[in-house]
């Protein structure tokens, strides 16, 4: 039998999108994740890594989600991280000559107490907080990871930012013979991100020095990395070795190599489009069928009030 549709509804109304394109997908997406952890190295990204286990972290923060985590081995082995190859599994398969340590982190700009620290000593007057956060990313795709880190504010206080301190820029370390991404023109290096300076202070926002309970693969940005979890995985910065308080908006990347698509806040925002894609839909690594997007990646009723009487669709 022949059924006729009114000409003013879509395919996509009648028949959900995500039933006619997310098998495609799917497969597409699995084949990603798996070739990523077989890159990890045949012994398992936690051997790859050579896995630290963290002392002294507080467990239970009021500030994370409830939400099923993302197996380790996914999270270790399906990775953005342009500094060890554009594909999923490159930083896993790439990393395994970059050295962590000994790390340490310029801090200049707007402040009373600029300098150099070194990272272990600096954390150690710190107490360590597991975050399970949502990690969303442009491609249209999710995790839930346990992060380990340091509120970015209570760091950032210690640097004491003056009245011109209006935001926060950070820098990706540049070492092209242990990074191998960093020889291709794919991005201007270093790379190089920034929040304003309320945003930075916001409890949610951390840096992050471990995950699941370990030190950060270097995959995953070790050994010090930003982790902003309402806005898209680019915002948070990887290997960070400068934090710089500027009076005006910093330079970031993705918006100085694609400005039409990538904009300053890059706020999880389901209403508004990559020119390329949509981003009203997302796939949790390992699920088969893709959800909504929430506003603020889920994290609205925390900091919608940081953008009150901001044009979302401007300031995207």
């Amino acid at each position: 039998m022949l059924i006729k549709r009114p000409p003013d509804i879509r395919a996509s109304e009648i028949t959900d999108q995500k039933f006619y394109r997310s098998r495609r997908e799917f497969m597409r997406d699995a084949a990603a994740v798996g070739a990523g952890i077989a890159a990890g190295a045949l012994l398992g990204p936690r051997e790859a890594h050579a896995a630290q286990k963290l002392a002294g972290v507080k467990e239970g923060s009021p500030l994370s989600t409830s939400e099923e985590r993302t197996p380790y081995e996914h999270a270790t082995g399906y990775n953005n991280f342009y500094e060890f190859g554009t594909d999923k599994g490159d930083p896993a398969a790439n990393s395994g000559r970059f050295q962590p340590r000994p790390w340490t982190v310029q801090i200049a700009g707007e402040c009373a107490k600029p300098g150099t620290i070194d990272l272990d000593a600096f954390i150690k007057p710190h107490a360590l907080e597991e975050r399970v956060y949502r990690l969303r990313c442009v491609e249209a795709w999710s995790m839930v990871i346990p992060w380990v880190g340091i509120p970015l504010g209570d760091v950032l206080k210690r640097f004491e930012p003056n009245s011109n301190a209006k935001y926060v820029a950070f820098t990706t370390v540049l070492r092209p013979e242990e990074m191998p991404g960093q020889k291709r023109r794919v991005l201007d290096w270093p790379y190089v991100e920034g929040l304003r300076i309320d945003e930075a202070m916001h409890p949610l926002a951390i840096l992050a020095v471990g995950m699941y309970g370990e030190a950060l693969p270097n995959q995953n940005g070790a050994p010090l990395r930003l982790v902003v979890p309402w806005k898209y995985g680019f915002k948070s910065i990887k290997s960070i070795v400068k934090i710089e308080f500027t009076s005006r908006e910093p330079p970031t990347s993705w918006n100085r190599s694609a400005p039409e698509e990538y904009g300053f806040y890059s706020n999880v925002n389901p209403e508004v489009s990559h020119p390329r894609w949509s981003q009203a839909k997302e796939r949790r690594i390992g699920e088969f069928l893709k959800r909504e997007t929430l506003m603020f990646n889920g994290y609205a009723e925390q900091v919608a009030g940081l953008y009150s009487g901001m044009d979302l669709q401007k300031h995207y």
